[in-house]
């Protein structure tokens, strides 16, 4: 296990589109995300909605406009969070959802050090950026969810760290809405637990059995409580009990 607990840095809304991910959470949550940008080496582009504590929800899709501006060429790797397997595709055909969540390293601890001591646990990292914003995240080279021992699908976190001194939910508006618990589903869910504690993750999340995989996230709103995800789903273990 990691010596420093890590911190939730963000969740994450996948979408067909901005415009439909930024109506998805505007409907529910009663705040619509804004600003963002486009993050070229991936081809993908976002928009942001700060949450209380300094963690923030983004809502990310494929950007059109990267085959138009003059970055048409294959940069040799699939985009982030399996957004080109064409299962998630198909799965955004039917509407936005509450895809996957980033878990923060922070110094003193080295993410790129981390990582070379523990390739089979942690993905290669990428260094990326947005605007004047930069940071590393574990990526698998094929664009898939991060693993271990085959279970992921989402409910495992990317690693981020940041090379900017400013985190993006510093200048985000307030939204007046705090997350209040973040739960993983999933048919493996003790290989979940057991790598979420080896990463000193375990407090972030709470992960139950389940026949699919699925993430909810609970929120306080001003216009009261509101979820982000399946949150009629009951694992197996409630359904057997």
């Amino acid at each position: 296990m990691t010596a420093t607990p890590l911190r939730l840095d963000h969740l994450v809304v996948s979408a067909r589109t901005l415009e439909e991910g930024t109506q998805y959470v505007a409907d529910t949550l009663g705040v619509a995300p804004t600003g963002g940008g486009a993050h070229p080496l991936m081809r993908t582009h976002n928009r942001l909605l700060g949450l209380w504590g300094g963690v923030y929800l983004e809502v990310i899709a494929v950007d059109p406009a990267a085959n138009a501006s003059g970055q048409s060429q294959d940069p040799g790797r699939a985009r982030l969070f399996a957004l080109d397997d064409p299962a998630v595709q198909a799965r955004l055909d039917a509407g936005p959802y509450l895809s996957h969540w980033v878990a923060r390293v922070e110094p003193p601890r080295s993410l790129a050090r981390w990582r070379a001591q523990y390739p089979q646990r942690i993905a290669d990292l990428v260094p990326m950026t947005r605007g004047n914003l930069s940071w590393q995240l574990s990526v698998p080279l094929d664009g898939a969810f991060p693993a271990w021992q085959g279970a992921g699908d989402g409910v495992l976190p990317s690693l981020i760290q940041w090379d900017t001194p400013r985190h993006p939910a510093q200048t985000l508006d307030e939204s007046g809405i705090a997350l209040t618990s973040l739960t993983g589903y999933h048919p493996q869910a003790d290989t979940i637990r057991a790598q979420l504690d080896w990463l000193g993750a375990s407090a972030l999340m709470t992960v139950e059995q389940a026949d699919s995989p699925a993430l909810v996230a609970h929120f306080e709103t001003p216009s009261g409580p509101r979820s982000l995800g399946a949150p009629e789903r009951r694992s197996v273990e409630r359904e057997s009990a």
